[in-house]
């Protein structure tokens, strides 16, 4: 039998669950999932439970997209997610609903406002390391691990594998295969 689930939450511990889970019990949610959680917060347990508990056929629902998701890129991991386990999702307040062509609509303009909204955040980046370049600002990350090419050929001297080497000097295995290639090279 297939199960319509909802996820309610709040942010505060102050802030109250009922009027989600009247909404919730309205919409024939059997079994509900609720946590007082920050959005922002990675870690919602409840949220976690829930996506493992569904199965192909159910159906998940939530009052308002804010209330389960941090972002519109979060948002669409969770419903790729849920259509990957044949699961529909439905969010009350805007008549969401990915069973019909509508619904699917709105999750793909969201899923285009999303890739915008991350592309125009990037231009804004290269435009302000463009701008901090031109005003000598802006050098770029620091080389850490050719930094470290002396050490690491030293090491490399006294029979350390690389593996080691990369581990006590906290840099990658493949930086230090780079330095001993290009120290080889030049010598």
């Amino acid at each position: 039998m297939n199960a319509i689930v909802g996820y309610a939450r709040v942010s505060t511990v102050e802030q109250d669950l009922t009027a989600q889970l009247e909404q919730l019990r309205a919409a024939g949610c059997e079994r509900i999932y609720q946590e007082k959680a920050s959005g922002a917060q990675y870690d919602r347990p409840e949220l976690s439970a829930m996506l493992d508990f569904v199965r192909e056929g159910d159906t998940v629902v939530c009052c308002k997209l804010d209330r389960i998701a941090r972002s519109t890129k979060h948002l669409l991991e969770i419903v790729e997610a849920l259509e990957k386990k044949g699961v529909r999702f439905k969010v009350l307040n805007i008549n969401l609903d990915t069973k019909d062509p509508t619904g699917k609509l709105m999750l793909s303009m969201l899923a285009a406002i999303g890739q915008f909204e991350r592309e125009m955040m990037l231009e804004r980046q290269r435009e302000g390391i463009r701008i901090a370049k031109e005003a000598g600002a802006y050098k770029g990350r620091k080389a850490t691990a050719r930094a470290k090419a002396v050490e690491v050929m030293q090491l490399i001297g006294e029979g350390v594998t690389r593996e080691e080497v990369a581990s006590r000097l906290g840099i990658g295995v493949a930086s230090v295969y780079r330095i001993v290639k290009d120290n080889k090279a030049a010598n």
